[in-house]
């Protein structure tokens, strides 16, 4: 697995061996970046990548421009090939690693300008996931299509064999979507 554009484009990524990571492909990946391009979603960004297995989302965002990354991660073996690349790109500086439940992170939850969603395949805490975020730019990456709450603005949805990509925009508690 590499990244794939920007900055640290063609740099290659460990990720944990098993099968409790799914890493997202390189193909998804560019597709899915080069739609958040389009939406002027990347640059100087704030990014969370809840759920982030070896990082490959936000490490693809901080490549293209970002400005921090924070990733949430809860396995063992995850989190250390995680760290691996944060090190061995050199961009640790520009993370937040918290290990734990995405979830619950959700609860404390900053504010931040991209959302990077990319749960297990199965997951069905859709509803109160997207339910609890407030705004930004959101990726939901999921093995089936998933419908945000009233108030949120769709942009795209795209299948790509077994994976669908959903980008969609939360507007802030209060405001009506445009």
């Amino acid at each position: 697995m590499r990244v794939v554009a920007g900055s640290l484009g063609g740099r290659k990524l460990v990720s944990p061996a098993g099968e409790d990571t799914r890493p997202t492909s390189e193909r998804v990946r560019e597709a899915m970046f080069n739609a958040l391009f389009s939406l002027d979603a990347i640059d100087g960004s704030r990014v969370l990548d809840l759920f982030a297995g070896s990082g490959a989302l936000g490490i693809e965002a901080l490549s293209r421009g970002a400005a921090h990354a924070t990733f949430v991660e809860q396995d063992r073996a995850a989190l250390a090939a995680l760290r691996e690349n944060l090190e061995t790109l050199m961009i640790a500086s520009q993370t937040t690693v918290i290990a734990g439940d995405g979830l619950r992170h959700l609860e404390t939850m900053g504010d931040y300008d991209l959302i990077l969603l990319d749960p297990p395949y199965g997951f069905d805490g859709w509803s109160a996931l997207l339910s609890s975020i407030e705004s930004g730019t959101v990726v939901i990456e999921s093995d089936r299509a998933v419908d945000p709450p009233f108030g949120w603005v769709v942009h795209r949805v795209k299948r790509y064999g077994g994976t669908v990509v959903t980008l969609a925009t939360a507007s802030p508690r209060g405001e009506e979507a445009a």
